[in-house]
């Protein structure tokens, strides 16, 4: 029987977000039982929402609305990354973990800039002037990675 593979399972960019939450996922099993309900949760449902939202982004008709799902997904993947610095502060991660983080994190982010920068091109350029008049922050992900 031949499974059926949606479109979302096909982009690198969430087979990546998919192995970052797993690893957060492992991870976070070791932190003390009292940050259960809260470090541990908090960290867990912001790598999920990495790769949930790439997911839920591929369901969109138009590239604007795929464009916005990308963006969540880009600034989950920066509240995890301030989990695991928080997390290396109150001795959960070491130093060498959260640099071994940091280069996923940094690969990921990459990705989903590009991924984001691809959706606006198929905007048009009165659609992306109108977006940047509005919104003036869609771009936010990818001027963070210039600087």
């Amino acid at each position: 029987m031949n499974v059926h593979q949606f479109s979302f399972e096909k982009l690198e960019v969430w087979q990546r977000a998919r192995m970052l939450a797993g690893k957060i996922y492992q991870k976070t099993g070791s932190f003390p039982l009292e940050e259960k309900y809260g470090f541990v949760s908090q960290m867990r449902r912001a790598a999920v929402s990495v790769a949930a939202n790439i997911a839920e982004g591929t369901t969109r008709q138009t590239a604007k609305d795929q464009a916005y799902f990308t963006t969540v997904a880009y600034s989950s993947l920066m509240e995890l990354f301030n989990h695991l610095v928080l997390a290396v502060d109150l001795n959960y991660v070491s130093e060498d973990e959260l640099n071994e983080y940091r280069i996923d994190v940094q690969i990921l982010s990459v990705k989903l800039s590009n991924l984001k920068l691809s959706q606006l091109k198929r905007i048009g350029k009165i659609g992306f002037i109108w977006l940047l008049l509005f919104f003036p922050n869609v771009l936010q992900p990818l001027t963070a990675l210039q600087s």
